[in-house]
């Protein structure tokens, strides 16, 4: 096997991912940067299934975005770490907010696609959508980022329509020692602190505090959004390995103030605490707890007042029943309790609400042959507004060779009303029209679970050690997607409202490939064609494209990335981006260069130089002329230090 010479050389791993040979435990964490592409293919995934299984036998269209990279890149952000990957759509919309999505349908209030930090889902239940702007992490703490794209239902339940974010921290032990991080710009400029150490009982455990700040963006026409924003977070992590246990214990605050046009600041607030068990009960079977208690407050001047406290549990137990059998059952449930204080403009009714959502999953899978496998699994999901959700899916994956994997699945998914759907009106008090009191806008009381059917094949190979590839055709077929009606007949209470009278189809390939050129030298590079299309069903009148709901697509979009280690202290990696036109409201296609410089004058100090936006002066990325901002060409020198 050849591994990359100057990839594996202490001094250099050193410098581009935080690891010198006196930082052992820093190193361990960095792995994936120090990797051939082979090892890379054995890579250890756990979203696909919820259980251990390798990159290269996974039935799925997984992307991994591993810490080394994300580090390599510059980036400085979660939505950031995720244009690394070909399988996403990532559009930034103004300073701090983002449109991200897989296969389609995106929009900043994106709704099919689950996103978990350490298995935390960080969705909220007001849109079945992720604040990105209310997330962060240590970007130098993150091991990897699996990303799923396609259904993941089966496992994670409702709202995993097109895919599937996990981003997977490294555990306390593989960061020992203390790192400072400092990067400043024109528009951008952060700090984090973090130390890590041992504790009496034989764990381990590292404490971190992060400052960021955002400068705002402007319009085409050179208005000020006002979008920026000061934010700060800390944290913990402790890991113990008790015997046949591993524990994990974690825990974030965070704080924010948060620019918003035409309005007062929007302030937030939060902080989670998370815990898990994982205990092997026997060579056989293996039992995971986990519970999760978070709360988040978010006071939107002119919208609404919010604070969500939710309760999460889960079991799980994997057991092998013989030499070709492992069963995978479990259950959980989560308990939100919803506070919304109103405002005139916008309500929830009723404000304040209990959620509740409770599932049994099963998943079997079944050697065929040694080079055949079946995987068969089924959900249970029920949730106060539709009551039980069931969510099967099937999967059939085929090894003709060492270096090969042909797979195969269907499955049946749901995005389950959130409060957005069923309990939004505007204004908050009812208006006196032609008579009768009504909303302008209500939450539709018989909307129901949009619903999607997909069909997957795919194809992954290694033909030979230096060159990795996979390919992914998709197609799914959505019901009862979401539009918004006139109301009309005297027992009306809004004259517009939600309900489910649209359908679509999405269509596509996605690809992507690693060559490792030289031994210094990698390229990566990735490829989505994909076709979306939504009709509306006989008689509806949709007005969602005017109220700004609607979803806003490309055909297609590819990158291309270099990594390079120029010396044994210097690296250079650069990603070419191109993003197709987007057709309503119209935004041009573009190209963009992101880079960075490293330089280690020392093992243990690293200086980057990262640029962006580099091949033009500015350009849009999503939403409507003039209002929508531009993303200009902007420099952020960055310092890192361990010790």
């Amino acid at each position: 096997m050849t591994r990359r010479a100057s990839f594996s050389r202490a001094g250099l791993v050193a410098a581009i991912v935080g690891a010198a040979p006196a930082y052992a435990m820093e190193s361990d964490g960095n792995r994936f940067a120090d990797m051939s592409l082979e090892q890379l293919s054995d890579v250890v995934v756990t979203s696909v299934s919820r259980q251990e299984e390798r990159l290269s036998n996974t039935a799925a269209s997984v992307f991994i975005i591993s810490g080394g990279d994300i580090r390599r890149s510059g980036a400085q952000s979660l939505p950031e770490a995720l244009r690394l990957a070909p399988n996403l759509q990532v559009a930034q919309v103004d300073a701090r907010n983002w449109a991200v999505t897989a296969r389609g349908f995106n929009t900043p209030f994106e709704n099919k696609l689950l996103v978990l930090i350490d298995g935390r889902s960080i969705y909220s239940p007001l849109f079945s959508g992720v604040f990105w702007d209310a997330q962060d992490v240590v970007m130098e703490d993150i091991e990897r980022i699996e990303v799923i794209s396609g259904p993941g239902a089966t496992i994670w339940g409702a709202n995993a329509v097109n895919g599937v974010i996990n981003v997977i921290t490294r555990s306390s032990a593989d960061t020992q020692g203390g790192q400072f991080s400092a990067a400043g710009g024109e528009h951008d400029k952060h700090a984090s602190l973090r130390y890590g150490g041992t504790l009496a009982n034989g764990g381990t455990y590292r404490v971190y505090g992060k400052y960021r700040q955002l400068n705002n963006t402007f319009t085409e026409t050179g208005l000020d959004t006002n979008t920026g924003m000061h934010r700060s977070q800390a944290g913990f992590r402790a890991d113990w390995r008790l015997h046949d246990s591993v524990v994990t214990v974690s825990g974030d605050a965070y704080q924010g103030k948060l620019g918003q046009a035409f309005a007062l600041p929007v302030q937030i607030s939060g902080g989670n605490l998370l815990g898990r068990v994982t205990r092997k009960l026997s060579p056989d079977a293996n039992l995971r707890l986990q519970v999760i208690v978070d709360h988040t407050e978010r006071d939107q001047p002119g919208a609404f007042v919010e604070r969500l406290s939710t309760l999460d549990l889960e079991a799980q137990h994997d057991v092998r029943l013989g030499e070709r059998n492992l069963l995978t059952w479990g259950g959980g449930f989560r308990q939100s309790w919803d506070r919304v204080a109103n405002s005139q403009g916008l309500g929830f009714l009723p404000g304040d609400l209990n959620l509740r959502w409770s599932n049994l999953f099963v998943q079997d899978e079944y050697a065929v042959t040694p080079s055949l496998k079946l995987t068969a699994g089924a959900k249970v999901e029920h949730n106060i507004y539709t009551g039980a959700e069931y969510l099967p899916s099937l999967r059939l994956a085929w090894t003709p060779g060492l270096d090969q994997l042909v797979w195969s699945s269907v499955a049946r998914t749901v995005r389950a009303p959130s409060r957005f759907d069923r309990d939004l009106h505007s204004p908050s008090a009812p208006m006196n029209a032609g008579g009768r009191m009504v909303h302008v806008i209500g939450g539709g009381p018989d909307f129901q679970s949009e619903v999607a059917r997909v069909i997957e094949l795919g194809y992954r190979a290694q033909p030979v050690a230096t060159l990795s590839w996979s390919a992914t055709a998709f197609y799914s077929r959505y019901d009862r997607l979401r539009t918004l009606e006139p109301q009309t007949g005297p027992a009306a209470t809004s004259l517009l409202a939600f309900e489910n009278r649209s359908e679509g189809t999405t269509r596509g390939i996605e690809m992507w490939g690693q060559w490792q050129a030289t031994p210094t030298w990698r390229i990566n590079a990735g490829l989505v064609l994909q076709r979306v299309r939504t009709t509306l069903l006989p008689g509806s009148q949709d007005a969602s494209a005017s109220s700004g709901l609607s979803t806003n697509d490309p055909k297609r979009n590819w990158l291309l990335r270099t990594s390079h280690d120029l010396t044994d202290d210097s690296a250079l990696d650069l990603t070419l981006r191109y993003v197709g036109a987007l057709p309503a409201p119209a935004v041009p296609s573009y190209y963009e260069l992101d880079g960075q410089w490293t330089w280690s004058p020392r093992p243990n100090i690293d200086v980057a130089l990262v640029g962006r936006n580099l091949l033009h002066r500015s350009h849009p990325e999503f939403a409507a002329y003039p209002g929508r901002s531009v993303f200009s060409r902007s420099v952020l020198l960055k310092l890192a230090m361990r010790f």
